[in-house]
């Protein structure tokens, strides 16, 4: 089978590579290895890619460009609506030569995308991959998509991250993985052997966007020096909103003890969670962060947000939840974190136990048991990339 990807991702041509954000790539590569052909229908740049990307591995993945529209201007708006039949035609044309379908929301092409597949083929599968619950703040657009997947118009599963109630039996509760089942070994090791030092080793690793609430994290930063405590702030990952977040923490002061270190191979990545002690990720949304998930994997005390996916992750003693936004809630559990380590042994073992079931292998495995169960029919199980490389970026 031939199958199409419908993502709203950028994705970057540059020499003979095709790049895109590292984990969505690595999770991409799992799916070519269900696939003899995989085609993917997104926006493409002809460009050298930002650092948090990751080039695809696989030889069967193949691109198919698709217009890059949006923006929250009313122009953008303007122009989305006025490239309407193009980004029809263009999306319909790719569906026509393949044999199943896999949309990606939420996005503006994921939306196009639930409406167009169902036209084309009976074997579809989407991925829902933001919060299932919703939340205030969110686009009309977003509620919409999730309607149109509850609804009898989309006749594949939609893989969902929770249990979420009164769903029907097409939504899935789902998981997934950047970890391959050497770094999950590489992690059980560092959480094993524990956490020490005088000062608070403080872990943040994502995109550096206003909904992350990185500045309240460094805000947090700020209250906590002048309680005499002592901590240090790595912050991995890029974003629009870098420069300000740099400035703000040379306002505040903290520039000395909070480390911008912008988009790095996800082997750094891997360091900075043996040597963290916590992991902060308390956004105003989420559906299943893969920073927690592989945080915990290292037995970082995790702290999040009482947002999607992120309180049962945490349940059950395995970490720390705290309001978004509430800069007193943070800088007091990392208060309590930083006066009482001891405290918290049980928790990150916990946490380490619970995650370190999670990996890339496991995940496609899991992928292949849903879609031949589903679909009714023998999924394609190709090379599987025994020597998968650990590399990628954030």
């Amino acid at each position: 089978m031939r199958l199409l990807i419908v993502s709203s991702v950028i994705h970057y041509q540059y020499g003979s590579g095709l790049y895109a954000y590292g984990p969505y790539a690595r999770e991409v590569d799992i799916w070519a290895d269900l696939f003899p052909e995989v085609i993917i229908a997104a926006p493409c740049r002809n460009e050298v890619p930002p650092g948090d990307c990751l080039a695809f591995t696989r030889p069967n993945i193949s691109m198919r460009p698709q217009e890059e529209t949006g923006g929250e201007t009313f122009k953008a708006k303007a122009r989305q609506i006025l490239k309407l039949p193009t980004a029809v035609w263009g999306l319909s044309s790719a569906m026509r030569e393949v044999d199943a379908i896999h949309v990606r929301c939420p996005g503006n092409l994921g939306l196009l995308g639930i409406v167009l597949a169902p036209l084309f083929s009976r074997y579809l599968i989407a991925k829902y991959a933001g919060q299932w619950c919703g939340y205030p703040s969110e686009a009309w657009s977003v509620r919409l998509q999730r309607s149109l997947l509850r609804s009898p118009w989309w006749r594949g599963p939609v893989t969902v991250y929770g249990r979420w109630p009164n769903q029907p039996s097409n939504v899935v509760p789902f998981f997934t993985s950047i970890l391959t089942a050497e770094q999950i070994a590489l992690a059980r090791s560092a959480a094993d052997k524990g956490k020490s030092g005088d000062v608070l080793q403080v872990l943040y690793v994502g995109r550096l966007s206003s909904d992350k609430n990185v500045d309240v994290l460094l805000s947090a930063v700020a209250k906590l020096r002048t309680q005499a405590i002592r901590l240090k702030c790595i912050i991995v990952g890029e974003g629009e909103h870098r420069s300000a977040l740099e400035a703000q923490a040379k306002e505040m002061g903290v520039d000395d003890c909070a480390e911008f270190v912008g988009g790095v191979n996800f082997e750094r990545v891997l360091g900075f969670y043996e040597q963290a002690n916590v992991l902060i990720l308390a956004s105003e949304s989420e559906g299943w962060p893969k920073a927690i998930a592989e945080g915990m994997a290292f037995g970082l005390i995790c702290i999040g947000s009482n947002r999607g996916m992120v309180p049962d992750m945490l349940s059950e003693g395995r970490g720390l939840i705290v309001p978004p936004g509430d800069v007193d809630a943070l800088a007091e559990a990392l208060r309590e974190i930083a006066t009482a380590p001891e405290d918290y042994q049980l928790m990150r073992a916990r946490a380490a136990a619970w995650s370190q079931q999670y990996s890339l292998e496991g995940l496609r495995e899991a992928l292949r048991e849903l879609l031949s169960t589903r679909w009714g029919i023998s999924i394609y199980h190709g090379q599987q990339a025994a020597d998968t490389p650990s590399g990628g970026v954030r």
